[in-house]
């Protein structure tokens, strides 16, 4: 739930954090989290990072580091403090990957993130 002294919305806080994401910019993309985020898989659960600093080492040496790296929004839906993205990623390796994030946002940070897991390949 959305304090009543929330000051920015849950978009404005996901885009602030897409924004810094494509420009490489560590500090800027962090400090859209809180200090405890975790991030998370769904429908698994299961726990990939907590905190702010394992979040800021990740993206600093296996995300930033990528000259071409960028997201692209595709579609954006909005329900309370819930914010669900749809994004084309480049600039990893050699392949493009589709990601669907979901953001919680708590007193104008985000607290938690599950990304969804694609399932698995069917065997040939």
């Amino acid at each position: 739930m959305i304090s009543a002294e929330s000051t920015i919305s849950p978009e404005a806080i996901v885009q602030a954090q897409l924004d810094a994401y494509n420009a490489h910019d560590t500090d800027r993309f962090v400090a859209c989290y809180a200090p405890d985020v975790r991030i998370a898989g769904w429908p698994s659960n299961e726990t990939h990072m907590e905190g702010r600093y394992a979040l800021a080492a990740f993206y600093r040496l296996h995300r930033f580091n990528r000259p071409a790296l960028r997201a692209e929004l595709q579609n954006r839906i909005v329900f309370g403090n819930t914010v669900i993205d749809h994004e084309i990623i480049t600039g990893l390796e050699s392949h493009t990957v589709t990601a669907v994030a979901i953001y919680r946002v708590d007193n104008d940070l985000i607290s938690s993130v599950h990304f969804v897991e694609r399932p698995a390949a069917p065997d040939r």
